[in-house]
């Protein structure tokens, strides 16, 4: 009698109750496919930090004294595929059972839901145990509405796990939402924390991928890569955010500067979307820091946000609107990305700065995503398909499940309103108010056309007067169409030209 449990990439929790007793007949299995590294180009950091959190999970689970079966991506014995490879270790082990974790990507969870249902022996799947909630309990939510609000989700959320509330369910401080107290550029002051994440060499790892034909993109940093091998150093990490980075993360959680790629962020979601942490302790240790009066309440709850609110909110989109999701495109936006897109070598340094940092480490703070590479890509019409696909590969955070709704939901505003009220789009007064990108900059922040204008600008005002049929009515758009209407005709076909010329050179920006 032997029982197999899949362990996927992402579910490296070893608080899960599978592991709370030692079974002689189970057996865990974990599998290194070359599906999973090239179902999108990834950036190599990516491939390099999960792959090693398996091995090293699985290093663990063995320590533990479980039995484990891993399968590594240069193993004479792995089939390629997930569907060869299980129907092979269910044969050699004389499987009587089979159980999984439930996937949080959809083609994952069709590709076992499938598999599944052609074995003669049972076949279940269980709970994570990572989520506040389950897959549909948005969807439920929100059932027959044509716009779906984080806020009111968020609030329930709040309500039902107790947090940030007082005796009497009301919100602690008076209100519910901080985020207006949350908005200050960064000039240099406070200092940001130091990095104190461990390097780890993956220089071995790194050769075997290559020797596989495994593609990627970006800078390996395959002898000194910084995200956390597993649970131990992920705790580490939370410790030192909660001490050093959560009490400046309010107020500065919407800047940018081009000395420091991470300010005061937290830089743990890749230890919780791959199930190190729960999201339950990182909030736990958010509330506990603001109730010893180590850090305000703005900071706080605007971090807290983040993750009982938007980080389920979105996953609740995911599993409601998919697989169409993924192809919304409600302004059909075609464009290709630019080739800088590859390399980061534009003019326009915030974008130079932003991609070149995503090349680079992997990473982009999410104000970087939203407002710099999503914002011009919005504005220049350039592919949502196409952005997800390279948000999914960039970013050592990005799983399908909350980085597609947050591309073609709140990004690119592809899915026409439902998860966004209006697109999220600037020219560049709010990049200069942010960040510190213009002063080096070759274009002209305060200039609206013409060859030395920032692209953003009549980009900007291009994009409204196009949409006017479709964004027109949207109030809370109504001050951009007033000044818009202000302009004199002469103004508004200048920037109609300036714009035309600038996307027939997206490549040479």
């Amino acid at each position: 009698m032997t029982t197999l449990r899949l362990i996927l990439g992402d579910q490296l929790n070893p608080q899960h109750s599978w592991f709370a007793s030692h079974e002689a007949d189970v057996v865990y299995l974990l599998l290194e496919l070359q599906q999973e590294t090239g179902y999108v180009l990834h950036h190599a950091q990516k491939l390099l930090a999960v792959l090693a959190g398996m091995r090293d999970f699985a290093r663990q689970l063995k320590a533990a004294g479980h039995r484990v079966r891993y399968v590594a991506i240069d193993d004479p014995s792995n089939r390629g595929t997930l569907e060869d490879n299980l129907d092979a270790l269910c044969q050699h082990y004389q499987a009587t059972e089979f159980a999984w974790q439930a996937p949080d990507e959809w083609r994952l969870d069709q590709q076992l839901q499938q598999w599944a249902s052609r074995q003669s022996i049972p076949c279940r799947m269980v709970d994570s145990e990572h989520f506040y909630t389950t897959r549909h309990e948005a969807g439920q939510l929100f059932a027959g509405k044509a716009q779906w609000r984080m806020e009111v989700f968020y609030r329930q959320m709040r309500k039902r796990h107790r947090v940030l509330l007082q005796p009497d369910g009301k919100p602690v401080g008076g209100e519910w939402n901080y985020d207006h107290d949350n908005r200050k550029p960064w000039r240099g002051s406070p200092p940001p924390p130091q990095d104190t994440r461990p390097g780890h060499d993956h220089q071995a790892l790194w050769h075997t991928l290559q020797a596989a034909g495994v593609q990627s993109f970006g800078n390996p940093a395959a002898d000194a890569l910084r995200w956390p091998l597993n649970r131990a150093e992920a705790l580490q990490q939370l410790d030192h955010f909660i001490r050093h980075g959560l009490p400046h993360f309010g107020d500065y959680q919407d800047a940018m500067h081009s000395e420091t790629p991470y300010l005061f962020h937290s830089l743990l979601f890749f230890a919780l979307n791959t199930k190190m942490l729960s999201p339950r302790e990182v909030v736990a240790a958010a509330e506990q820091a603001w109730q010893d009066g180590l850090t305000p309440l703005p900071a706080v709850e605007g971090f807290i946000r983040q993750i009982l609110g938007w980080r389920e909110y979105v996953r609740g989109v995911y599993w409601a609107r998919m697989p169409g999701y993924a192809d919304s495109n409600a302004f059909d936006h075609q464009r290709p990305l630019p080739e800088w897109f590859w390399h980061g070598q534009t003019g326009m340094r915030c974008l130079a700065h932003a991609i070149g940092q995503s090349l680079q480490l992997a990473y982009a703070h999410h104000i970087q995503r939203l407002m710099v590479i999503g914002n011009f890509s919005l504005l220049a019409g350039l592919s949502p398909q196409a952005l997800h696909e390279w948000y999914l590969g960039v970013y050592i955070d990005a799983f399908e499940w909350v980085e597609l709704p947050n591309t073609v939901g709140m990004s690119q505003f592809a899915d026409g309103g439902l998860l966004a009220s209006k697109p999220y789009v600037s020219g560049n007064a709010y990049l200069h108010r942010m960040g510190n990108y213009c002063g080096d900059c070759r274009y002209r922040r305060d200039v609206r056309h013409g060859a030395d204008a920032c692209p953003f600008n009549a980009l900007y005002w291009d994009f409204f007067q196009r949409q006017r049929p479709r964004l027109g009515d949207n109030p809370r758009l109504a001050l951009v169409y007033r000044q818009l209407d202000k302009m004199p005709a002469a103004e508004q076909e200048a920037i109609r030209h300036s714009a035309a010329a600038i996307l027939q050179q997206l490549d040479q920006l």
